[in-house]
């Protein structure tokens, strides 16, 4: 009759005990991150405020794309924050989530530098 019982009783995953400690600390280093490289990529078209009518003409075209490329980069290394959130919270995603969780911050540094890679400075 025991065996029955035991059969009948579902096993769950083991549930991590700390399993929001690495999205907390990547959210509380790739937020902030992103908003200041946001806010320092669309304050980049002041450096060509003085700029001459051939140096404008070979910065805006570079800017526009780069600021694109930029934005939708941004975005991606949020879904990668997102996804470190979002896993289930069992300790086989343990792994998983602690590396999308170190290559949010990691995603949005290399975003702003492609950026600034990108842009044709005056």
């Amino acid at each position: 009759m025991t065996s029955d019982i035991a059969a009948d009783v579902h096993i769950r995953p083991a549930r991590l005990a700390r399993h929001w400690v690495a999205p907390l600390l990547s959210s509380v280093v790739t937020l902030p991150g992103a908003f200041f490289a946001y806010v320092f990529a669309a304050l980049a078209p002041m450096a060509c405020d003085a700029c001459t009518d051939a140096q404008a003409a070979a910065f805006d075209p570079s800017f526009d794309r780069a600021f694109t490329v930029f934005g939708f980069s941004l975005t991606v290394s949020l879904l990668v924050l997102a996804t470190a959130w979002l896993l289930p919270w069992e300790e086989r995603f343990a792994a998983r989530r602690v590396g999308f969780a170190a290559l949010a911050p990691g995603a949005v540094l290399v975003t702003y530098l492609i950026f600034l890679g990108m842009v044709d400075w005056p």
